[in-house]
């Protein structure tokens, strides 16, 4: 081997070892630049909001104590570790802090990534499916608990596959994984119920006399698994409440993240789609049962949710790695080299150089400019409004609730559909969308509504001006409020 050829290779693996940092910074500068797309929906007030009482009080909710509907009844938040982190980020830095979390949670989601392709992949392949995984993700990336927990999904189905390829069992030192994804969102049960299948994959290509031993290990560990879940507050319940929205039935299809993709208009995920399937008759790329359902399962999932794509862009290059890794030949790496103390030398410097720039453009940036939540969610003026008339029971649209309960105002609903439940919410969609608005003076009557408070541009402020007792005090661009005639029904008697 030549020198300049030793070399050369030498280069590349330092390139290599740095180039999920690079990418993992680069992605932080975009979302942080771009900040301000992250606060566009109303849940990160109610998490914050949730965030702040268990650091006053040291203590986790266990019943509902922000509406009027549902006032004292069970209720856990099997987000708490990531709302803590919200709320402490939110008191130190204002919103810059939940805007900074965000950015550094899909930061360590494409790092983490493209470290796991890098094993199979060349650096540019590994740096495409990290970008494009990014741009699938670009829908439902916001500052709420999902994104925090991201990297981790990433982080333990990566070590999954891995352990897979290699025809071995997972470490046990992976569970410390699950019980922080399981303190800081609810979709852990998606890291439980993958163990599964790659369990298949590894006992599939194990030889055959290790088989068995090798699938009652596998099985060990997801009992394990199961048992590193249940470390939160909430013990065992933390199961049962993650699985509590996927119970919702019929009210899954009119909220937003929860509908399926909408195919009318070409979209990134369209494209992903066609791509992949070209990709497969175009390479002829043969994939064993368990990595086609893998691929399957990831992409009805997408199909059947809107907040499942970043699932499936983030889990399905993982699943194709190793096939893909070995259509497309790769350099050798020349680990003996990057070892060396002069190698590592470098490749540290060039980190702390990264990380310094990234630093630095922060506190640049955070020096001048100052994020602020979209106003489509924070209706502050009629708020303000209804505080002066000392509204106690305010009707109010899905999407206000979570500003509400930021200003400390007992809602109608928000966005914890499971505690409603399915009946409740769609009672009050059908009610306010006008498909049966019949549905709407029954509800104000029930629940004894003062005011109202909906979006300006929804069937339901349309339907109050016409509905005998009430009456619009207020209107702008983003919220209609009506309140009780009591000068009309005095007058009419």
């Amino acid at each position: 081997m030549s020198l300049s050829f030793a070399n050369g290779i030498a280069v590349q693996s330092r390139a290599r070892a740095l180039m999920p940092l690079c990418i993992g910074v680069g992605t932080y500068l975009f979302f942080l630049f771009l900040g301000n797309t992250l606060l566009q929906d109303s849940d990160s007030f109610w998490q914050i909001r949730i965030g702040q009482w268990i650091l006053d009080h040291g203590a986790m909710p266990y019943t509902d104590f922000y509406s009027f509907t549902r006032t004292g009844q069970p209720w856990i938040s099997t987000s708490w570790l990531s709302q803590v982190l919200f709320a402490f980020s939110y008191t130190q830095f204002d919103w810059a802090g939940p805007v900074i979390l965000t950015a550094l949670g899909m930061a360590a989601s494409t790092a983490i990534l493209a470290r796991l392709l890098d094993a199979h992949l060349e650096m540019p392949r590994s740096i495409l499916f990290a970008m494009l995984a990014l741009l699938l993700s670009l829908h439902h990336i916001l500052a709420r608990p999902h994104i925090l927990a991201l990297p981790v999904m990433v982080a333990w189905v990566g070590l999954l596959m891995a352990a897979a390829d290699r025809r071995r069992a997972p470490s046990f030192a992976m569970l410390p994984l699950m019980a922080l994804w399981a303190n800081l969102h609810g979709g852990f049960v998606l890291g439980l119920a993958l163990i599964g299948p790659i369990s298949l994959e590894a006992v599939e290509h194990a030889e055959k006399g290790q088989r068995l031993r090798l699938f009652a290990r596998w099985v060990l560990f997801g009992v394990a698994a199961m048992i590193a879940s249940c470390c939160t507050p909430y013990g065992w319940r933390t199961l049962l409440g993650a699985t509590n929205i996927l119970n919702l039935g019929e009210l899954l299809k009119v909220i937003l993240e929860w509908m399926p993709p909408d195919f009318s208009s070409f979209s990134a995920f369209e494209g992903a789609l066609l791509g992949l399937i070209a990709l497969g008759y175009y390479r002829g790329l043969v994939l064993s049962a368990p990595r086609i359902f893998l691929i399957l399962f990831f992409t009805w999932g997408a199909l059947t949710h809107v907040r499942s794509i970043e699932a499936f862009a983030f889990l399905v290059p993982l699943v194709l790695a190793k096939p893909l890794g070995e259509m497309f030949s790769r350099p050798p790496a020349d680990a003996a080299g990057s070892d060396r103390w002069p190698a590592r030398y470098v490749t540290v410097t060039g980190a702390l150089m990264i990380l310094a720039a990234g630093w630095t453009s922060t506190a640049i940036y955070m020096g001048h400019h100052r994020f602020t939540f979209t106003m489509t969610q924070t209706p502050v003026a009629a708020v303000d409004l209804l505080e002066q008339r000392k509204a106690q029971r305010i009707f109010n649209a899905y999407q206000f609730g979570g500003y509400l309960i930021a200003r400390g105002i007992p809602v109608f609903a928000d966005g914890r559909a499971e505690l409603y439940g399915e009946k409740f919410v769609m009672d009050f969609f059908k009610a306010t969308e006008g498909k049966k608005p019949e549905l709407l003076p029954r509800l104000l009557d029930q629940y004894k509504i003062d005011a109202t408070l909906l979006v300006a541009d929804a069937p339901g402020p349309q339907i109050l001006d016409h509905l005998k007792g009430w009456k619009r005090i207020y209107a702008d661009d983003i919220a209609v409020i009506h309140v009780r005639d009591t000068d009309g029904a005095a007058a009419s008697k």
